[in-house]
């Protein structure tokens, strides 16, 4: 048995590794946009999480799938990937000093069984001034995320205040992932990596 992750995410494979449970990495080749955004980020992200592992299906019909897909949400508006530097920097100017919602929604399939939920978690920005941003962009790759920023290592000086899931907002809730994969059959649990 092996778990196929629908994500070319490096941080959803981070989270992966925790554990010593096989599975190997193909990207979903879904095209995210042909879904509209019809105003509820839960069920958006989780209506992206199934088709997702809709389309790996066809491919691995008899593996366990494992995909997810996380939005932001700040002020009324869903905040995708940022098609350049400019629009990641008007994405943070946005954000500073409001709260913000990264939901993620995740699907587990296993032949025609389908298994999705999500988790929300909320961040308070500090208030950023233009050179913080800046400097931030310079050091910290941003092209490839929701909301045009990282959390992780140094991205963790643009946040104020987390409620919820730290690993949700890298893209993979491990408990979520954890409630899924017991439906299909799998627990995490027996999979622990050593800590040393």
């Amino acid at each position: 048995m092996k778990i196929i992750l629908g994500s070319q995410s490096p941080r959803r494979r981070e989270i992966m590794d925790f554990f010593s449970l096989p599975f190997i990495q193909v990207a979903s080749d879904f095209d995210e946009d042909s879904i509209p955004f019809e105003g509820n980020p839960a069920k958006h992200a989780m209506l992206l999480s199934q088709k997702k592992a809709e389309t790996l299906s066809i491919r691995f019909p008899k593996d366990v799938i494992l995909t997810a897909d996380s939005v932001v949400f700040c002020k009324g508006k869903l905040y995708n990937k940022p098609r350049d530097e400019h629009e990641a920097a008007a994405f943070l100017t946005t954000f500073s000093g409001n709260w913000q919602s990264i939901t993620t929604g995740v699907t587990v399939r296993r032949g025609p069984e389908v298994y999705t939920d999500f988790e929300e978690t909320k961040l308070l920005f500090h208030t950023l001034t233009p050179d913080q941003i800046n400097k931030f962009h310079t050091h910290c790759y941003f092209l490839d995320k929701a909301g045009g920023y990282a959390i992780e290592k140094s991205g963790n000086l643009i946040v104020s205040r987390m409620e919820g899931c730290y690993y949700n907002v890298m893209g993979l809730p491990i408990n979520t992932v954890q409630k899924l994969l017991l439906k299909a059959g799998i627990d995490l649990w027996d999979f622990l990596k050593s800590l040393n």
